[in-house]
């Protein structure tokens, strides 16, 4: 039986850490930047954690 292949979109939007949290992007930040303030698009800029509960699911479409 040959491997299951992982979804490429998951491996374009996800990375993992070395300790196995699933790191993503925030989302808004594409565009109609010019009326948010700078703090919010630098926040928006930074990597955060994927929720525990969607973790399981997100793990399963990058093996």
């Amino acid at each position: 039986m040959p491997k299951t292949k992982s979804k490429s979109g998951a491996k374009k939007r996800f990375k993992l850490t070395a300790s196995g949290k699933v790191k993503r992007k925030h989302a808004f930040k594409n565009h109609i930047l010019t009326k948010k303030h700078k703090k919010r698009k630098r926040n928006l800029a930074k990597m955060a954690t994927v929720n525990k509960r969607d973790e399981k699911n997100i793990l399963a479409l990058l093996a």
